[in-house]
């Protein structure tokens, strides 16, 4: 819904163009910059004594009018940087957009530009590496990943290679391969699941939930694999039949057809405590899962002679997708060194070291 970009574009003063695959989630971005216009113009209209009190008898406040620009349209990693940009999902109505990437030095107005991706799912996110990596008008990219079990891994050309690895060195180790399993467990919060397992409440009793409901689908159509549903947040609250009942329409499924109250139903809802066990055992192995994601991406980058640091920028308790990956066609030195300044954290140093606290899951 553009949050990102409206910040740097009204809070910092920057020139923003924003790609959203989702035609309808830019139509609504572009309704809360207007929305913001119209406040920023109220408050304008307040005059000096109504300023807040951090701006009166100083320069203006930083807010500007200058609203980022929404493309509604979906990267294609395998094309040229001129060409990458592919129809939104759904269509948009109206001229097809321009590719924002696409004028004579790489971006329309002809400068360098930044390439930045907040929690880029599955291959967003080495797209915008690639492109980063083919593009000489792209001068940086910053990079925070997300949803890794939706990676591609089936070998490509090796023009455009898979969404893991990216990097020679990864594919040359042995076993380096990673499940689906893996990769999905790399995606959750360590730091929230360490705070629900203390406390040992109820909502250790969604995970189980979810492993019967998976073991019902699967009965019924074994083609239905790693489904992404969301019966709801407080399915802990729920009774099983309640919670398959929301859950199984999802996976296109008809509950009234599927024995909710069975026996068989029942000896797996008496297995929690194990299904807590896995769960557990495999959130303990996520850093590691994430880390090795994460520094093949880096390695791919540096095997090109790119200048590049995996950065803890800022508490994982805070967004648990707290390790940015950025990478520079110059020396990183001098960004990172104020980067350090400011982190709580400290600990950001080029080519690749990060801290031992990342959280990675």
């Amino acid at each position: 819904q553009g949050h990102l970009s409206r910040f740097l574009a009204f809070g910092l003063g920057l020139s923003v163009t924003a790609v959203e695959s989702d035609s309808r989630l830019a139509g609504l971005a572009e309704r809360f910059d207007q929305e913001l216009l119209r406040e920023l113009e109220k408050t304008r209209g307040l005059g000096q004594e109504r300023r807040p009190r951090r701006c009166q008898n100083n320069p203006p406040c930083p807010l500007t009018a200058q609203a980022p620009r929404h493309v509604a349209g979906r990267l294609d990693p395998a094309a040229p940087g001129g060409e990458f940009l592919l129809p939104p999902d759904p269509p948009r109505p109206g001229p097809a957009a321009r590719n924002p990437l696409g004028g004579p030095g790489g971006s329309e107005d002809g400068g360098r530009v930044l390439l930045t991706g907040l929690h880029a799912c599955g291959d967003l996110g080495p797209a915008l590496l690639c492109h980063f990596a083919r593009s000489p008008a792209v001068a940086a990219v910053a990079l925070a990943g997300c949803c890794y079990m939706k990676l591609s891994t089936a070998p490509r050309p090796p023009s455009c290679p898979p969404g893991y690895p990216l990097s020679a060195s990864v594919a040359a180790l042995p076993g380096h391969q990673l499940s689906y399993r893996a990769r999905e467990a790399a995606c959750h919060a360590l730091e929230e699941y360490e705070g629900r397992l203390r406390g040992g409440g109820t909502h250790l009793r969604a995970h189980c939930y979810r492993a019967v409901l998976e073991s019902l689908i699967r009965t019924a159509d074994p083609s239905k694999r790693h489904l992404g549903l969301q019966p709801g947040r407080k399915a802990h609250t729920l009774s099983f039949p309640q919670y398959a009942h929301l859950g199984l329409p999802l996976a296109g499924l008809d509950p009234a057809g599927i024995p909710l109250d069975s026996g068989a139903v029942g000896a797996m809802l008496e297995q929690q405590h194990k299904v807590v066990a896995f769960f557990t055992l495999g959130q303990l192995l996520a850093p590691a899962v994430e880390s090795l994601i994460l520094l093949d991406r880096l390695l791919y980058l540096r095997e090109q002679g790119f200048h590049c640091a995996l950065v803890p920028l800022f508490n994982p308790r805070f967004s648990p997708r707290n390790l940015v990956l950025v990478a520079a066609r110059a020396p990183l030195a001098t960004v990172l060194a104020g980067l350090e300044e400011d982190s709580e954290d400290g600990d950001s140093s080029e080519d690749g070291d990060s801290s031992e606290d990342e959280d990675l899951g």
